[in-house]
């Protein structure tokens, strides 16, 4: 490099030439072939392809669940096609096919008792049209099978050991010396009413099953119809489990589900339903109703809450609203748990406030604003907020007290407005100066007090001013007696000369062991004579069972 530095005329941090030479274009040769030829490929296809598709039905083509469609409606017919309407009437939006025993709905047992005012999509029947030539499956028709398959039905099983058969369930219970016979109303199904032992027989096996019907938040929809026949074709009681919104009002289930199945309710615990199908039911013979294709949109109800609820004013319900925000929840509702006795608990909430506000942090908002919607007519009560995901309600003017009137000793006086009841001094007026000593108590509270009088267990004290020394005393001869009574009994007392009783009760008379009347289920489908009552007066061996007992014991000697 210092070598090239020292030649004269060399530069070497001189620029390119400012005009290049130009290519000679004929002395250039071609560039070469590549060896392996490029691929011709199709032009690629577009993603969304616009193809004219035929929509033969109109419900293809409704709109979508979250759209703004709203469509105003007023009771009665708002669609038809042909023989089938589609009506708004109380129980919301109905269905009414040619030949249906009842008009068809999405859900029976949770449509609210308000009539919408308007919907949410055209107004579509949600079944098959009646052109089709065979039940819709979602499927394509399967080829005609070459097999001949036997039918058989509940009146006429399949022998048994057959192979190529599934187990159909006979009808039955039946008495001895009776059999099976058609019928086509409830009642004729039912058949007699079942015995206590029978009840037990049919729904201990289902104790522990998890073969069962799932009720949630929609209740008894109209495909579940359906598929409680087909629990039915094989077991005689089908088991019915509950959860959600439904449990509120669990005598409202139970009924829709006896009035939309015919079937019997023979035991219920909690959230669970057991079902009987009846003596004479014969699956061939079912009423078959038509499969909903899809869910129909939620009809517009009105509001449930209201700036200013009914007897009250704007200012007086955003003063409620306030103070429910510094109020504790008298429970936290879990999802998909049982509420049978929420009803109860609010009810006996009412009776010391005001206001009562409930917990549902985790809940779907249309899962406690339905509970709300159920808890306003069977508290009854006013419905204030929704906020914070709590239901906050106020019991009411006209609120009706269990166990008397005792808010007037509890709410401040200037609660006339937060009370809604009747207000102790303006009912001094007319009665004179109430008792400061009286108490009222509820007519299920006295008649566990009568009880405990009678059975000894409690001591009505006649004497009000007594000293601490001879309550003691009372005290302590009661205690003695009570004690001497629990642990005694009346003895079974037999007459060697004419084999009667003179005494035949066993009954402790403590009563801690005897049987109220009350407790006993009063429905005419159950029977109680399979618990027959014993004579007292026959004797002791007399029996047949007893000589069949002495001669089998003769033959073992």
């Amino acid at each position: 490099m210092p070598v090239l530095a020292s030649l004269p005329g060399l530069n070497l941090l001189s620029s390119l030439p400012s005009n290049p030479p130009q290519n000679d274009t004929t002395s250039s040769t071609p560039s070469p072939s590549p060896p392996i030829p490029i691929p011709k490929y199709p032009p690629p296809r577009s993603r969304n392809p616009k193809t004219n598709v035929p929509r033969s039905n109109p419900a293809l083509s409704i709109p979508h669940r979250r759209s703004n469609y709203r469509k105003p409606v007023q009771k009665g017919v708002i669609s038809t096609d042909g023989d089938r309407y589609v009506i708004v009437g109380e129980n919301g939006v109905s269905y009414k096919l040619p030949g249906a025993p009842f008009e068809f709905q999405y859900s029976y047992s949770e449509t609210p008792n308000a009539e919408p005012i308007a919907i949410r999509e055209p107004a579509y029947l949600p079944f098959a049209p009646p052109t089709m030539p065979r039940p819709w499956t979602g499927k394509a028709p399967l080829k005609k099978s070459k097999k001949n398959i036997p039918l058989f039905d509940s009146f006429n099983p399949p022998p048994p050991g057959k192979k190529g058969v599934k187990h159909v369930e006979k009808p039955g219970p039946f008495p001895f010396g009776k059999y099976p016979k058609g019928g086509k109303t409830r009642e004729e199904i039912l058949g007699e009413p079942l015995k206590k032992w029978e009840i037990k027989m049919l729904v201990k096996p289902l104790l522990s099953d998890n073969r069962q019907v799932n009720l949630g938040r929609d209740g008894l929809t109209h495909n579940m119809l359906d598929l409680i026949h087909t629990h039915w074709k094989r077991r005689r009681v089908c088991k019915i489990k509950c959860k959600g919104v439904p449990t509120v009002d669990m005598d409202n289930v139970c009924r829709h589900i006896e009035e939309k199945t015919g079937g019997k309710i023979i035991h219920r615990v909690g959230g669970v339903v057991y079902l009987f199908r009846g003596r004479n039911y014969n699956y061939r013979t079912r009423p078959q109703y038509p499969v909903m294709l899809w869910k129909p949109a939620t009809p517009v109800y009105p509001k449930l809450i209201q700036e200013a609820p009914e007897g009250l004013t704007k200012a007086e319900a955003d003063e409620f609203r306030k103070k429910g925000k510094s109020l504790l929840p008298i429970c936290t509702l879990a999802k998909n748990g049982v509420y049978a006795s929420l009803v109860k608990d609010v009810r006996d909430a009412f009776e010391e406030c005001p206001l009562v506000k409930i917990d549902c942090k985790g809940l779907q908002p249309s899962d406690y604003k339905k509970i709300g919607a159920k808890l306003k007519e069977l508290v009854p009560c006013v419905l204030l907020s929704f906020d914070d995901e709590q239901i906050l309600m106020w019991r009411g003017r006209d609120w009706k007290f269990m166990y008397g009137d005792t808010s007037s000793t509890l709410a401040p006086v200037k609660a006339d407005i937060s009370s809604g009841i009747h207000n102790s001094a303006k009912s001094s007026d007319d009665s004179g100066t109430p008792d400061a000593q009286r108490v009222v108590s509820s007519p299920k509270m006295m008649s566990l007090w009568r009880r405990a009088i009678v059975s000894n267990k409690a001591l009505l004290l006649e004497e009000l001013a007594l000293g601490p020394d001879a309550l003691l005393e009372k005290v302590e001869e009661f205690e003695g007696m009570s004690l001497a009574i629990e642990h005694s009994c009346e003895a079974l007392v037999l007459s060697s000369e004419d084999g009667s009783s003179s005494s035949s009760s066993a009954e402790f008379k403590g009563g801690s062991y005897s049987e109220d009347e009350n407790d006993i289920i009063d429905d005419e489908y159950y029977d109680d004579d399979s618990f027959e009552e014993v004579d007292p007066s026959i004797p002791l061996g007399s029996l047949p069972v007893d000589k069949i007992a002495e001669r089998l014991r003769r033959e073992s000697k």
